[in-house]
């Protein structure tokens, strides 16, 4: 692969950053088609904050406990709450609000002919009342548990009566907060431009004037002496304000500080060895604050055989659970997800997620959340928010970002050819294809049996035929369903489980069921459909060499296979003359 400049790569991740708070700050546009589909709204846009009126009473009361959490180290803790309230109603609710300090001060300028809002900061999750206590009504008592994280503010607890859509603030708890706030936390690992190395993001509290943000690592296990230390690489340090963001909510009541964001490179690694690492940050005074250990695997270098293991899923979001925001209502297989991926995580090398990530819409503390929930995961293979090309040992990784123009003739279709034509397939013979919305086959909802971008098919499976892409997947639908090896519409192998031989067709996967409401498949019954689930799931691959891969989707309820294929060939195979896909010279001739 090239490399690039140090320039050239912070403007990569700049541009990286920027399309992520772009999905944040998008505030409902882009969910608009799915809606309709899913037809989940974010929680925490159910409450018209900027409405709530203070009718503070003296006989209401809020307490939480314990004051100061993460005592020894850890980065969530569980609170208990208790609340009193002399006149008690069904659609009363407690909000976490962070900082704890959340009154108008904080509001933005607004245009001066509207009021400005007694409250402008959304909570960063909530619960009604009644949550676990069916006497509160009656009783006006009620004791509820939250889960919370280290998000770099102190917390405080408030009673809203009036429901969600006239909310009245009747009582504020005390001030609860984490004996660090500033840690760093939540590490993110993905591969870097090359095979060879591996980037490290986390967040933390401290600015670059206050603290040098550093990862020190080295191989796992290495018997240190005074030649052989563990290395320290800096980070660069970033992050974002409100005026940055589009509109509302994330500019308005959904804004929150995201704090700083670290990038480090950890380059020259050797290919499939234990790494162990920590989160660093040096102090002016020379001292340095740890986060907790921990390890990664190096990827495999270009071509090498050995057991590699991918997984791919689309649409996950994140969900709450402490029973939170109603998540059972918005993205209720999120944890199911997480929790199957974290139970196999031995038994995995890499992660995709190909698009919609959070579904914060506009709600920035969401995000803090999402990556509290995936660090497992995250913290211990790469974890990739598939929008580049990538190797990895056998496979070879091609993702298009169907936001942007992907016609033939545009500047990502050529970054698409090049990429397809730069695999090596007789050393990376596992060619996979993969983008957020549907630019292949779908047979979800539309009568025609055609969801997505018609145009997309047209255009690129020109260049999946010509460069016989093995998989493309696809998310955006949220469900699953598997599509034969196909070319203009056409099955063109009558195969449903194993596949071996020339490939003449592209296998098509939608694999959006990673977490989000789910989608209901159109009343067509498609010929080219083999395998169809409305459910929570995901696809693990599994490259036992390079004429041999294994196809699994599990069911993120379970962790139970539901559908499989297997592929056995040769390089002849791929070097063979099919339709629309023949070199000028093959091995077969």
């Amino acid at each position: 692969m090239e490399t690039l400049s140090f320039h050239s790569l912070k403007v990569a991740v700049l541009l990286l950053l920027s399309w992520f708070l772009h999905l944040a700050a998008a505030a409902y546009t882009k969910h608009i088609g799915e809606a309709a589909i899913g037809d989940g709204i974010q929680p925490l846009s159910k409450i018209a904050i900027h409405r709530a009126l203070y009718e503070l009473h003296d006989n209401a009361s809020v307490s939480a406990k314990p004051l100061l959490l993460g005592t020894k180290g850890a980065d969530s803790e569980w609170v208990t709450v208790q609340v009193q309230f002399s006149k008690p109603s069904e659609d009363d609710w407690l909000g976490v609000f962070s900082p704890a300090n959340f009154n108008s001060f904080t509001c933005p300028p607004n245009d001066e002919r509207q009021q400005t809002p007694n409250i402008c900061s959304a909570p960063i999750k909530y619960k009604f009342a009644n949550d676990s206590n069916p006497e509160y009504v009656k009783k006006g008592k009620a004791s509820l548990k939250f889960l919370l994280i280290n998000q770099r503010e102190d917390f405080s607890f408030a009673l809203f009566s009036g429901g969600l859509s006239n909310p009245k603030l009747v009582a504020v708890s005390n001030v609860i907060k984490f004996a660090n706030p500033k840690a760093p936390l939540y590490p993110r690992l993905a591969q870097g431009k090359s095979w060879n190395e591996m980037t490290v993001t986390w967040t933390s509290g401290y600015n670059i004037n206050e603290a040098l943000p550093l990862v020190e690592w080295g191989l796992k296990g290495q018997i240190q002496t005074q030649t052989q230390t563990q290395t320290q690489t800096p980070a660069q340090t970033m992050t974002f304000h409100r005026n940055s963001m589009c509109g509302p909510p994330a500019r308005t009541v959904g804004w929150r500080d995201p704090g700083f964001i670290h990038t480090s490179f950890l380059k020259d690694l050797w290919p499939s060895s234990l790494y162990s690492y920590k989160l660093g940050h040096r102090l002016l005074n020379g001292s340095f604050i740890w986060s907790k250990s921990y390890y990664f695997k190096a990827s495999p270098s270009p071509g090498q055989e050995s057991l590699q293991r991918v997984i791919i899923f689309g649409d996950m979001g994140k969900a709450e659970r402490d029973g939170s925001n109603e998540y059972s209502n918005y993205q209720p297989g999120s944890l199911n997800t997480t929790d199957q991926l974290v139970k196999d995580l031995d038994n995995i090398d890499m992660v995709f997620h190909i698009g919609d990530i959070t579904y914060a819409n506009g709600y920035i503390s969401q995000w803090d959340q999402f990556t509290s929930q995936v660090e497992p995961i995250a913290s211990t293979v790469p974890y990739m928010i598939a929008r580049y090309s990538t190797d990895f040992g056998m496979f070879h990784f091609c993702i298009a970002d169907s936001e942007h123009d992907w016609r033939e003739g545009s500047e990502q279709y050529k970054f698409l050819e090049k990429c397809l034509a730069s695999a090596d397939r007789k050393n990376q013979p596992w060619l996979i294809f993969a983008a957020h919305r549907v630019l292949g086959y779908s047979s979800t909802y539309w009568q025609d049996g055609s969801f997505g971008e018609p145009m997309g098919r047209e255009s690129l499976q020109k260049l999946w035929q010509k460069y016989k892409v093995d998989i493309a997947f696809f998310g955006h639908i949220h469900n699953y369903e598997r599509i034969c090896p196909i070319y203009q519409n056409q099955c063109v192998n009558t195969e449903k489980t194993h596949y071996s031989g020339t490939v003449n067709g592209t296998i098509h996967v939608v694999v959006g069921g990673g977490g989000s409401h789910l989608s209901d498949f159109g009343p067509i019954q498609t010929s080219w459909s083999i395998y169809r689930d409305s459910d929570y799931g995901f696809v693990k691959l599994t490259a036992f060499n390079q004429s041999s891969l294994l196809f699994e989707y599990k069911k993120s309820s379970d962790g139970k296979v539901y559908d499989s294929f297997t592929i056995s060939r040769d390089y002849k195979d791929v070097l063979a003359c099919v339709h629309d896909g023949c070199e000028p010279t093959t091995l077969a001739t």
